[in-house]
Parts: C-alpha cells; structure tokens; sequence
C-alpha cells in the first residue's frame, strides 16, 4: 500500500509541475519546438531544472545501495541503440511537435477536462496495445 501511495504522490507532484510550468499546453510547446518561428525558450529553463535535479538525485539514490520501498532497482538492460529505439524516439518526437503533448502533460492535462488530451491518451492507449499484440 505505501508503495501506492508514494507512486500517487508522485504523479500528483509530477502532474502540479507539469502544470506550473505550462508543459501541459500544447502551444507553449509547439512554440519551444518552433525555432525557426515565434521560439519561445522559457521551457528550457523547465528541461534545464529537470535534468540538474536528476544529475543530484540519481547520484544520492544509488548511492544508497537499494530503492526505499523495492529490493532493488529496476534499470534497463537494453543499453545499445537498436533500430527499434530510433523508430520509436523518431515517432516520439514527430508526434510531439505536431501536436504538443508528450504522454506525461498529455496525462496531466486530463485534469483540465479538455478533448484533446483524451484523444491524445485513448490514441497512446490504443498504439500500446496494438504494438502489445504485434510482438507477441
């Protein structure tokens, strides 16, 4: 159950900073991607804050020796860029620039009660689930 309930706490935090930091709308995007047009950099100032807390927090953490609530840490063993990463990362990113929203906003912005992030997610589900059925 504490697992649960750290999990929760952690979107809810994930979900209020995506939120302050206007990642969830898709124009404040579209603009941060746009760099040849009506750039808007303020977004870098939230990718920058991202990875300057991770840098920290990932060094803490494993130096710990294990996670707080599981046995050990779960860390990818897939550590070569295949063909299957770059197809996805590609997809990843054209979705992204054309409409704005990455999974974790377009997720957030459920909470606004707005059409396009349920398209968005419902669109996200529906692609999980044909490549689930594609691989096996």
């Amino acid at each position: 159950m504490l697992k649960i309930l750290s999990a929760l706490l952690a979107g809810i935090i994930f979900g209020v900073g995506l939120a302050l930091s206007q990642m969830v709308n898709p124009n404040k995007v579209i603009n941060f991607l746009d760099v040849t047009g009506q750039w808007d950099p303020s977004l870098m100032f939230v990718l920058g804050g991202a990875v300057l807390t991770t840098m920290v927090a990932y060094r803490f953490i494993f130096s710990k020796g294990k996670p707080v609530l599981a046995d050990d840490f779960q860390l990818p063993s897939l550590l070569q860029i295949d063909r299957p990463l770059i197809i996805g990362a590609t997809l990843f990113g054209i979705g992204w620039g054309l409409i704005g929203y990455c999974p974790g906003p377009a997720v957030a912005s459920l909470g606004f009660g707005l059409e396009e992030p349920l398209i968005v997610v419902i669109s996200m589900l529906v692609g999980m689930l044909l490549y689930k059925a594609a691989v096996k």
